[in-house]
């Protein structure tokens, strides 16, 4: 059975991933979360992250 992708739940409504294993990793990518579903996957790796609606920053 494979692995679950890994879910991080934000306070920020644009973010960044690279896969967090340092060279093992994959290029950095940015995301911004869209508002209606409040969460996004990274492209490469799958990992999901999830907008904390109640603590959430306003990004400029």
């Amino acid at each position: 059975m494979p692995n679950a992708p890994e879910i991080k739940v934000v306070t920020h409504w644009k973010g960044a991933c690279d896969g967090g294993e340092g060279a093992l990793g994959h290029p950095k990518v940015w995301l911004t979360i869209p508002r209606e579903s409040g969460e996004i996957c990274c492209p490469y790796c799958g990992k999901k992250f999830i907008i904390d609606r109640a603590n959430a920053v306003e990004d400029h």
